[in-house]
């Protein structure tokens, strides 16, 4: 019967059928002849791929690509990404983007270029969801404390997490464009695939745009306070903004082997972040809790430097730097776990006489 606790006997024989006939058809091969027949010349197809370190077995319904956005997924450092700042730090609200969400904005508007261009949309999707494993708690200010002691850079500890931390300290063994994509998704990057470069550019549209919503939400900004030739060239907004920039970016990079918008466009998109820098990124009082934070990240450091037998032993037993053993542990750490650490490493504990 449907349901008796054990599976009937028909269901094994059909799961069984299924999975042979799955073993027995390569999916992934007619995924490599649709990109063949309808991918752009300038995409990067998934049988082009330079591989990965170790060679592992294929699988038969995803493509290389496909396997790295879903180990991407499934590792620790993408859930851990859900306790990241973003912008503004402990916001006192459901709606503000953290880390994830941002990573998440930043596939989607990804994944439309790639689709609307005919690049390869698996390649985009996993350099998004890759991009930004590495950051520190707390965002930027986190980044800059650990800055004022070393050379880190997110987008270099992002690429460190998938080769090295993840997995058990093993890595997660993703292919070389993604690796790149990852490495490179900052304006000053120079990603080898135009997928990479989607992401470049789509990381850039999510965060101006998703940090004006989050700056009004907050009361930063108000809607009038965005100047009117941005709001005049891209709507007035949230979504018109994006729809606007994508818009543009996709005419602009049609058939062409460069991922970039209009010369107008880019301008524009400048000016609207160095209004947000302005206004909202140094000095808002959005902001104003940032150096309780670079304080704190920089205590952390500097005690582990000091003590480096108190990191765990998967990192003590990596085989770099005090420095860099010291940054891999603290950009592990979501907030709440570094504020916890600090609190529980200098904070004075209450005590009784029982």
């Amino acid at each position: 019967m449907f349901f008796a606790s054990k599976r009937p006997i028909a269901f094994d024989f059909f799961w069984e059928m299924w999975y042979d006939k799955c073993r027995m058809t390569d999916y992934a091969k007619t995924t490599y002849e649709i990109e063949d027949k309808f991918l752009s010349r300038f995409a990067c197809k998934s049988k082009d791929s330079k591989g990965r370190e170790r060679a592992i077995a294929p699988c038969p319904l995803r493509t290389e690509f496909a396997r790295d956005r879903d180990r991407i997924i499934h590792c620790k450092a993408f859930r851990r990404l859900k306790h990241k700042t973003q912008v503004f730090l402990a916001p006192e609200g459901d709606h503000y983007r953290t880390r994830l969400t941002h990573t998440l904005e930043v596939a989607q508007i990804a994944r439309t270029i790639a689709r609307a261009l005919r690049l390869n949309e698996d390649l985009t999707e996993a350099i998004a969801l890759g991009h930004d494993l590495g950051h520190t708690p707390f965002g930027h200010a986190g980044e800059r404390a650990l800055g004022a002691y070393t050379k880190f850079l997110h987008n270099e500890q992002s690429r460190r997490v998938v080769d090295v931390l993840e997995y058990d300290f093993v890595g997660m063994n993703l292919t070389f464009e993604v690796r790149d994509g990852i490495l490179n998704h900052t304006s000053k990057g120079n990603p080898i695939t135009l997928e990479g470069q989607i992401v470049q550019w789509s990381d850039r549209v999510a965060y101006i745009n998703h940090d004006i919503d989050d700056a009004i939400r907050g009361g930063v900004l108000s809607a009038e306070d965005v100047p009117k030739i941005y709001r005049d060239a891209f709507g007035e907004t949230h979504g018109r903004r994006i729809n606007a920039m994508v818009i543009d970016i996709v005419g602009n990079s049609i058939n062409k082997n460069k991922v970039a918008p209009s010369k107008k466009c880019e301008e524009l998109i400048s000016g609207l972040r160095k209004f947000m820098f302005d206004t909202v990124y140094t000095g808002s009082n959005a902001k104003v809790e940032e150096g309780k934070a670079i304080e704190m990240v920089g205590a952390l450091y500097k005690y582990y430097k000091d003590n480096p037998d108190k990191l765990p032993e998967g990192i003590l037993a990596l085989n770099c730097s005090i420095e860099q053993k010291v940054c891999d542990y603290i950009s592990t750490m979501s907030d709440s776990y570094a504020i916890w650490e600090y609190n529980r490493l200098f904070v004075p504990k209450g005590w009784g006489l029982r």
